[in-house]
């Protein structure tokens, strides 16, 4: 079975598509500044275009991990996430805290996928 690789820097790629499987590389907000709920909007809409850059979409992620810089942040984060979500098609989901690369990064989500 091939891998398809798409965004490829070079530690990292960011989509991998494999047996129509859909894994992205943990997406963050494109501006750093912004609150929790700022920084989850941002992070959600580069999922949206990475997920349709993959032949996907939300509706078709079976799992998501959120690393959070702070659990004071969960409740902005799920305001945003809840909006966000298809209804009927929650996928799994881990939410964690975690100390992230950059200081001014309050989340970043890795996604799973099927293709559609």
């Amino acid at each position: 079975m091939s891998i398809q690789r798409l965004r490829i820097e070079k530690r990292y790629s960011e989509i991998v598509i494999h047996n129509g499987t859909v894994y992205l590389a943990g997406q963050l907000a494109d501006d750093y500044d912004g609150d929790i709920r700022e920084q989850t909007r941002q992070t959600l809409a580069n999922i949206d275009r990475f997920l349709a850059e993959a032949g996907s979409d939300k509706t078709r992620i079976l799992s998501v991990t959120i690393y959070l810089k702070d659990m004071a942040d969960y409740a902005g984060l799920n305001e945003v996430y809840d909006a966000w979500v298809a209804e009927g098609a929650a996928p799994a989901r881990a939410c964690l805290e975690a100390k992230l690369y950059d200081p001014r990064v309050l989340v970043e989500m890795m996604v799973v996928a099927a293709q559609a």
